[in-house]
C-alpha cells in the first residue's frame, strides 16, 4: 500500500503527461457541463421560485426526483439518442467529449435548478413585496434576485461541479473510456483499479480530491472577503 502511494506521488511530481492528458479531458467535459448547467439551471430555478403556474409543482417533483437518479440510466438515454440509429445520430457525438458534456449537462441541470429554486424561493418570501410593488418585469427580478443570492448559489453550482466531475456511468456509456480522447479522472481510476495499477488510480485520486477541496476553499475565502468589506 506506502509502495503504491509512493510511485503515485512520484508520477505526479514528474508530471506524467498520461495523467495530465486525463485530467484535462476530465476537466474540460465537466467544467464545459457545470457551465452549461449553471446557465440553464440558475434561471430555471429563478421561474420556479417566484412564479405560480399550472404544473409548477409536477416539475418540482420532477427536478427533485432527477437529483438522484443513477448516472447510469442517463447515460443509457443519451446512449440511445446518440447512436447511429437515434434521433441525434447525424451529429456523431457518440464516444466523443461532446456526447459526455451533453450527458453530463443533463445530470447537472436538475440539481443546480432544484436548489436554486429553494434558495431564491427563501430570498423572494423577503423580497416578494419590494418587487412587486416597483412592478419590475419577471426578467429585472431574476435578474435582481439572482444577484442577492450569488454567493448562496455558489453552493449549487459546487454541488453540480462535484456531481459532474465524480460521475462515472454516463461518461463512461457514452464516452467509452477511450485513451487519449474519451478517458476521464473517474472512468480512468475505475479500469486501472481493476487492473491493479494502483498508483495510477491513487494519483487521479488525489488530482480529483484537489481539485474539489480547491474549489471549496475558493469559495468559502470569497465568501469570507465579501462578507468582511460589505457586511
Amino acid at each position: 500500500m506506502l509502495t503504491a502511494f509512493h510511485d503515485a506521488f512520484a508520477l505526479l511530481a514528474h508530471l506524467d503527461s498520461g495523467v495530465l492528458g486525463i485530467v484535462l479531458v476530465s476537466l474540460q467535459v465537466s467544467l464545459t457541463a457545470l457551465l452549461f448547467g449553471t446557465l440553464l439551471g440558475v434561471p430555471i430555478g429563478a421561474l420556479l421560485a417566484t412564479e405560480e403556474f399550472q404544473g409548477k409543482k409536477a416539475i418540482i417533483v420532477a427536478l427533485n426526483t432527477l437529483m438522484g437518479v443513477p448516472t447510469v440510466i442517463i447515460g443509457v438515454i443519451v446512449y440511445l439518442l446518440l447512436s447511429r440509429s437515434g434521433p441525434l445520430g447525424a451529429w456523431g457525438w457518440l464516444f466523443t467529449a461532446k456526447g459526455m458534456t451533453l450527458a453530463q449537462t443533463l445530470l447537472t441541470t436538475p440539481l443546480i435548478a432544484a436548489l436554486s429554486r429553494q434558495i431564491l424561493e427563501d430570498s423572494w418570501k423577503i423580497h416578494r413585496d419590494s418587487f412587486l410593488s416597483l412592478r419590475l418585469p419577471p426578467f429585472s427580478r431574476y435578474k435582481w434576485l439572482i444577484w442577492d443570492c450569488r454567493f448562496s448559489l455558489t453552493i449549487a453550482i459546487l454541488a453540480g461541479l462535484a456531481r459532474a466531475i465524480s460521475e462515472v456511468g454516463a461518461v463512461m456509456i457514452v464516452g467509452g473510456n477511450i485513451d487519449h480522447s474519451t478517458r476521464t479522472m473517474t472512468t480512468a481510476i475505475a479500469l486501472e483499479t481493476s487492473k491493479g495499477d494502483l498508483p495510477l488510480a491513487l494519483a487521479l485520486g488525489i488530482i480529483l480530491l484537489t481539485i474539489v477541496l480547491l474549489a471549496n476553499v475558493f469559495t468559502f475565502a470569497m465568501r469570507q472577503i465579501v462578507e468582511r468589506r460589505y457586511g
